[in-house]
């Protein structure tokens, strides 16, 4: 296949480049190079790519020109974490919600039927929790006076007894609680009515914590392995936010490009008019603190430090079983905790690799 990948030197996009290119497939870039992913000036194009384009997915002609003789799309262009504060806000919502319906658009003009969306496990807000007495409960938000007195988890709406953290799946009730977040939920929504509208077929996979070569570093709108990633790299200790007892699924940003290729190439075989949601992690939850620990360990640099500090907008746990995944489309994550972060530990960050240069 001929495949636009949007956001295709970024992160993840330039991993499933390379994917889908040693699968014989064409990828096309188009990505904006925003300076939050890409602070060192472009050099050369991922290898295996078909043709870049140096240009925002805003941009309607750009868009038309990046889809000529393709036959799929895989969405990955975004504007990613939870940001700054809330001044960030309309850079949120015009890069992934803007973007996207530009995107569609474009897709429904040019005939383009398929669609695979970066999702992202914040959709669910907080993940599964049980209650001895009252079962499967969804906790409301967390106070600004619990987060200062250090009282982290999430209680009981009914009882307020302690919790059990559990695993999320599709089906689980979807509360976005966070700008970011809010802007994921509505990719899927637009991606979901452009499917119903044209006769696509979308598949949204909704990312957990994704980490590996080439994250960036030195940036606010990074994930969490990357701000211990990029301490380590100045000798500094990395700060672990509330009491690092947050539950995470950490998964290999190789094993996310892989379920990207299987998507893609599914595509025949699914129902038009639907969009489908994954969830892609390694249904291995790790603490925020197990991370740190082992990524400063594998650098040999300095211990965590547990800081106590929180962001209002982080939830406390959020882990999910990826069993859709395995069972419809025969993903296995291939690269495990130990093995990801002894090799992430020494990798480059996103200042070390090439990105695309404007042909």
């Amino acid at each position: 296949m001929r495949v636009l990948v949007t956001g295709g030197a970024g992160f993840i996009g330039s991993h499933i480049v390379a994917a889908l290119a040693a699968r014989g497939h064409e990828p096309v870039v188009l990505d904006a190079l925003l300076p939050t992913a890409h602070a060192v000036p472009p050099t050369r194009p991922p290898a295996g790519t078909a043709e870049f384009i140096a240009e925002d997915v805003r941009n309607p002609e750009a868009l038309s020109r990046a889809l000529r003789g393709v036959q799929a799309v895989c969405h990955q262009a975004a504007m990613v974490g939870l940001g700054k504060d809330i001044a960030d806000t309309p850079a949120y919502v015009s890069c992934n919600d803007l973007g996207t319906a530009h995107l569609l658009a474009a897709m429904a003009a040019a005939g383009v039927k398929d669609l695979v969306l970066a999702g992202s496990m914040v959709v669910y807000g907080e993940g599964r929790y049980d209650c001895p007495r009252h079962g499967r409960v969804t906790p409301g938000p967390r106070t600004v006076a619990d987060l200062d007195a250090g009282r982290f988890e999430p209680r009981c709406p009914q009882c307020g007894a302690d919790l059990t953290p559990g695993l999320v799946d599709e089906d689980a009730p979807l509360d976005p609680r966070n700008v970011y977040a809010a802007t994921k939920l509505a990719q899927e929504h637009l991606a979901a009515a452009w499917a119903r509208a044209t006769g696509g077929r979308a598949v949204a996979l909704r990312y957990h914590n994704v980490y590996g070569p080439g994250m960036p570093r030195d940036t606010p709108y990074a994930g969490v392995a990357s701000f211990f990633r990029s301490a380590l790299a100045r000798g500094q200790a990395p700060q672990v936010f509330e009491d690092g007892a947050q539950r995470r699924d950490f998964v290999h940003v190789r094993d996310v490009a892989e379920a990207n290729v299987l998507a893609l190439e599914s595509m025949a075989t699914r129902p038009d008019g639907a969009l489908r949601a994954y969830n892609t992690g390694s249904d291995t939850p790790h603490t925020i603190a197990d991370m740190a620990t082992a990524l400063a360990a594998a650098h040999d640099g300095p211990d965590p430090e547990i800081t106590g500090a929180y962001r209002l907008g982080d939830v406390r746990h959020i882990t999910a079983t990826s069993g859709r995944l395995r069972a419809e489309l025969g993903w296995r994550p291939e690269v495990g905790f130990a093995e990801g972060v002894t090799e992430f530990a020494h990798a480059a960050q996103r200042e070390g690799l090439p990105v695309p240069a404007t042909r």
